[in-house]
């Protein structure tokens, strides 16, 4: 079950620095080893910025990513495994939350028992699959199963209508695939077609690990693959997932009933005991109409086999290591190009904050995360929101009327940081040493049930936090008009407290302005102050931007991230906007700090030049070819690479900074650079 769609994940985030009269003498936060000289910044500024660091970070084994990114939450990991191993090494009072952490992650460690049980704990269901006798039970048995955490043809999740942001409406949406874009089922390239044969083998190889024939095995995954190519057919693409207005078909629940009548909605809900639903939005009508078609059309054999599919995918990470393995050698190797699997350690302590990560967030948050944090956190996104409004006022292409309306936006935008003022209570969850997928799967019902009650028919709670606190990312919520900067990010690397505001403007002032952009970008734009999807533009100014945004796509399309593989513009619009955005408001930002107090060369840079350089560092990083072609078919961000070659070239600063000429190899003429903000 997903539970919610934002605008953006942005995998980096900091905290601001305020210099003063009595401050210790700050460095430039340029470390020179991370640089590569040998290159000039306007040749290749990705590789002059992040050479050194890149060189001296080959990928380990375990990662088909690697970057400062990563580094950060590489830290975290530690962080909460120290504060897990305080509660897991003593015995506590049953149905503390301290019990719950400590049980599970020791439960989550001990193999001996996952590998004796094998794939026992999933055995009844498996087999009380087998024994559904009439297509009129199928989204029956799909609803129990949907109940304990086991996806099924589409899924669902409660937010908030985007035409109404106050109410909260069930949102039912395209699902079924288990290599997740239409694609890997439907592409014809040969690293297309040696995903879909992998995946074959994948499959078949799991039915025979939970005591299947291999014959049973592999007409059980032809049978998956049928019925997922169909699913594909009319899936939308994940650029056309962007298009809210497109994703948008609200309808009584009558009318569900009426306009999908081959699937048994009433069996499907009412196994999970969800009851009296008033509206929903369907997302993708077209993929939820051949699910209808399905139903009716394929053996039942057929639509069984796909089901214990999904029970076996689901639940693998939580059995024995032979599953886990297999599993990891087609997600992990195949698709991300992955050598060796994540140590025991760190997938529980994954699982720990996936079944109770608020719990775990309140005791991260008293460790680790001080008050003053939180302060000087406020205070930049207060200097960053009003640099986006010197920004907006100037732009030539906006009309008058619509500024107006966006700068009331602006001033509307509600910042959470750190941590929520209120905390979920976990003491209705029980977490028993039966079986590790038995304490998942009543933690995926004590979720649903929380969900349902919390959401169904209900107001939107404007206080909710869609991140836990420990969760090195950041977003921007449209239907809210909020910007999210959980404690887990507000740390080094990404913030230096030792250097001086041109790095950290050009580190972490870039991401709150980028995320502030989100607001008018691409999506965000048509979404005002209440978070209600409305056409508030004067159509000129629609012209106008769709004109300008036009340039960032296209100039991103005609980038070869390998040989023959192209990056999507469309795809990556809305974080190319973002990003443009954030370097844009920052700088500007910095500019108005230094006519307080200047700031000088330093390390041979000046602050202008150590703004880019500490910008480019965020995105330092290896990757795999495999992970490339993944996240190009999948991502809206573009690659980090890219996130810096694509964008500086755009920016009229970074060509005076560096001194940047027609005979950089980055230089991009005046009239065909991205002009929006």
């Amino acid at each position: 079950m997903n539970t919610r769609m934002l605008i953006s994940l942005l995998p980096f985030f900091g905290v601001a620095f305020n210099s003063c009269n009595n401050a210790p003498k700050l460095s430039s936060g340029i470390d020179l080893a991370r640089l590569d000289t040998s290159v000039r910044p306007g040749d290749d500024f990705y590789q002059f910025a992040c050479g050194g660091w890149i060189s001296a970070h080959p990928l380990a084994d375990e990662y088909s990513r690697y970057g400062t990114f990563e580094e950060l939450s590489e830290n975290n990991t530690k962080q909460l495994q120290d504060l897990i191993l305080e509660m897991a090494s003593s015995i506590h009072e049953k149905g503390t939350l301290e019990q719950k952490i400590g049980d599970l992650y020791n439960i989550a460690m001990d193999s001996v028992k996952q590998n004796e049980d094998g794939f026992g704990p999933i055995a009844n269901d498996l087999s009380e699959i087998s024994a559904v006798s009439s297509s009129s039970d199928i989204m029956k048995t799909m609803g129990m199963l949907a109940r304990k955490g086991v996806p099924g043809y589409f899924g669902f999740y409660f937010d908030a209508d985007i035409k109404n942001s106050d109410m909260n409406l069930l949102q039912i949406h395209q699902a079924g695939l288990t290599l997740g874009e239409r694609e890997y089922y439907l592409e014809s390239d040969s690293s297309t077609v040696a995903i879909r044969d992998a995946f074959r083998n994948f499959v078949t190889e799991m039915f025979v690990l939970c005591g299947f024939s291999e014959d049973d095995a592999r007409k059980k995954m032809e049978a998956v693959l049928h019925i997922e190519t169909r699913i594909a057919v009319p899936s939308y693409s994940a650029t056309l997932r962007r298009d809210n207005e497109a994703n948008y078909h609200k309808m009584s629940y009558s009318q569900l009933k009426k306009q999908f009548s081959g699937i048994d909605w009433d069996a499907y809900f009412g196994a999970m005991f969800i009851y009296d639903i008033k509206e929903v939005n369907v997302a993708q009508p077209e993929p939820i109409g051949e699910i209808a078609k399905i139903i009716l059309e394929e053996p039942l054999q057929n639509q069984l086999s796909y089901m214990q599919w999904r029970l076996i995918d689901a639940a693998s990470p939580f059995l024995s290591d032979t599953l886990r393995a297999c599993r990891f050698n087609f997600y992990g190797r195949t698709l991300s190009g992955k050598i060796e699997d994540r140590p025991r350690w760190k997938k529980a302590v994954s699982s720990v904050e996936g079944v109770l990560g608020e719990g775990l967030g309140k005791l991260y948050v008293d460790r680790y995360f001080p008050e003053s944090s939180k302060k000087r956190m406020q205070k930049l996104v207060a200097n960053l929101q009003e640099a986006l409004s010197e920004r907006i006022k100037v732009q030539e292409w906006m009309s008058d009327e619509t500024k107006e309306i966006a700068l009331d936006k602006l001033s509307s935008f509600y910042a959470k940081i750190g941590y929520p003022d209120s905390w979920r209570d976990f003491s209705g969850l029980e977490i028993i040493d039966d079986s590790y997928w038995a304490n998942i799967v009543r933690s995926n019902i004590f979720d649903l049930d929380y969900i349902v009650a919390k959401k169904l028919n209900k107001p939107v709670d404007r206080d909710e936090w869609y991140m836990t606190p420990q969760t090195v990312n950041a977003y921007f919520n449209p239907s809210t008009n909020e910007i999210c900067f959980p404690a887990g990010i507000l740390q080094s690397p990404f913030f230096d407290p030792s250097a001086d505001d041109a790095c950290n403007y050009g580190g972490i002032g870039v991401v709150i302005g980028h995320e502030m952009t989100h607001g008018f970008d691409d999506q965000g734009r048509h979404f005002d102050r209440f978070g209600n999807l409305t056409d508030w533009w004067l159509p000129t100014d629609n012209e106008q931007f769709n004109e300008r945004s036009c340039v960032m796509k296209e100039y991103f399309d005609a980038i070869e991230v390998l040989p023959g593989e192209h990056a999507n513009g469309a795809l990556t619009l809305g974080e190319n906007l973002a990003d443009h955005g954030g370097l844009m408001v920052s700088f500007q930002a910095l500019k108005k700090a230094m006519k307080d107090q200047s700031l000088p060369v330093k390390d041979g840079f000046t602050p202008e030049q150590r703004f880019f350089l500490s910008y480019a560092y965020l995105w330092a990083g290896n990757v795999r070819d495999e992970q490339i072609r993944l996240l190009t078919k999948s991502d809206p961000h573009a690659l980090g690479r890219w996130r810096v070659n694509g964008a500086l070239p755009h920016i009229d600063a970074w060509y005076q900074a560096f001194g940047i000429t027609e005979n950089d190899a980055m230089f991009l003429p005046k009239e065909q650079r991205v002009d929006i903000w």
